[in-house]
């Protein structure tokens, strides 16, 4: 005897990168117990590769999930997340003024949304004749990182400048990326002065994320902090 199907609701959101319009569904059953399963993981390739799936079989199979912005794969999780457990989450925040007390708050995931700094550019000036453009950080690019590496961040920046580097400009000449070897542009970058690469480490600071900002008192000090939460690690821990 055939079972009766489930309507399964639909919603739709715009991509923060595009403003394309594009619709999701909640999590499935099977897809939360993936969930549960990955939040037990430590090796973070294996949870970026469900969160993936995920995301791909929430919106249908529409999307080329791993080719988009990284900040556009965040913020459909969310949704998606809002729909599926509710719009709160619950966290510890560590309070700056001391560094050493957490306190237990509430955000409304609802209310969160992809910030863009106005100060952001994808070109980067290395002399008066010499540039270098950058794209932002693909799902893609998040899933063959060393994460060997991890807590070195100059390897971090070192790999996803290599990664997101589509093309450099010497006066009217122009390198695009596919005319680059791996080891040309790795040799480039490895000889570029502290202060260029101070301004890639902006680059990849300054574009659009995730941020929310709350204030929370401090119980052991009475003091009010300013708590910026950003990235989605931070938000459900």
């Amino acid at each position: 005897m055939a079972l009766p199907k489930l309507d399964i609701p639909t919603f739709t959101l715009e991509l923060p990168s595009t403003q394309e319009e594009i619709k999701y569904r909640p999590f499935l059953v099977k897809e939360q117990k993936t969930l549960m399963i990955l939040q037990e993981s430590e090796n973070k390739k294996d949870i970026m590769d469900g969160m993936i799936s995920l995301v791909d079989g929430c919106t249908f199979g529409v999307l080329n999930v791993a080719q988009m912005p990284v900040f556009d794969f965040e913020y459909i999780f969310l949704k998606i997340r809002c729909k599926s457990v509710g719009e709160t989450a619950e966290l510890n925040v560590l309070c700056p003024d001391d560094e050493q007390t957490r306190v237990p708050v509430t955000i409304n995931l609802d209310e969160i949304d992809v910030q863009v700094n106005e100060k952001h550019t994808n070109t980067i000036d290395i002399s008066d004749k010499i540039k270098m453009v950058l794209r932002w950080p693909v799902v893609k690019d998040s899933l063959s990182l060393n994460y060997e590496s991890s807590d070195n961040i100059v390897n971090h920046v070192m790999e996803l400048t290599q990664k997101c580097v589509t093309e450099i400009t010497d006066g009217d000449k122009i390198y695009n990326r596919s005319e680059m070897t791996e080891s040309e542009l790795n040799e480039f970058i490895d000889m570029l002065p502290p202060e260029v690469f101070e301004k890639i480490g902006d680059y990849f600071e300054t574009m659009p994320k995730l941020v929310h900002v709350m204030n929370v008192k401090n119980p052991n000090t009475n003091k009010e902090n300013e708590i910026i939460i950003q990235g989605l690690e931070n938000f459900f821990g």
